[in-house]
């Protein structure tokens, strides 16, 4: 990958509403040469979507997030991609990673109340043949999502104690 790309996807995953001309200004390169790269990344699947974050506890329609750790038995001549595959395509998985350590997958789910996420635990996640065991982590409030920080820090106003 060249300089210019990467430092496009730098500032893209910065925010991705800056335009090609504006890109091209920050990085002193022509704009038509960004419009390039930037196709060239879309086309190849380097960038993959542009997507905005959302701090949901800001408005009345909060959602419940947790994050299972499950453990799984392999298929053979597959490993760990049909398993994963499997549970991805269900909408209320939002990610799914393999991990290294005591856990195969990290799963993050998110569904409207938590009586939703955890019927995706007992009634489809659990089931799966190869699923060995679940555990459940509900997120209770998020502080920082993907580099950004969602509560504004409040300077502390107290006056300062001396012995």
């Amino acid at each position: 990958m060249t300089e210019l790309k990467t430092k496009i996807l730098e500032l893209l995953k910065e925010d991705a509403r800056y335009s090609a001309e504006t890109i091209a200004t920050m990085l002193d390169a022509a704009a038509a040469d960004v419009k390039q790269a930037i196709a060239e990344m879309e086309q190849d699947h380097v960038i993959v979507k542009y997507a905005t974050v959302t701090n949901w506890s800001k408005l009345d329609e909060e959602k419940v997030t947790a994050l299972i750790e499950v453990q799984i038995t392999p298929e053979r001549g597959r490993g760990f991609e049909g398993i994963a595959e499997r549970i991805y395509l269900y909408p209320e998985v939002k990610s799914v990673y393999l991990m290294s350590g005591a856990y195969d997958l990290l799963v993050e789910v998110q569904g409207p109340t938590l009586k939703d996420v955890a019927s995706f635990v007992s009634n489809k996640l659990s089931p799966i043949d190869a699923v060995l065991s679940t555990k459940t982590f509900f997120i209770l409030k998020k502080y920082k999502q993907d580099g950004i920080i969602f509560e504004e820090h409040e300077d502390d106003h107290r006056l300062p104690v001396s012995p």
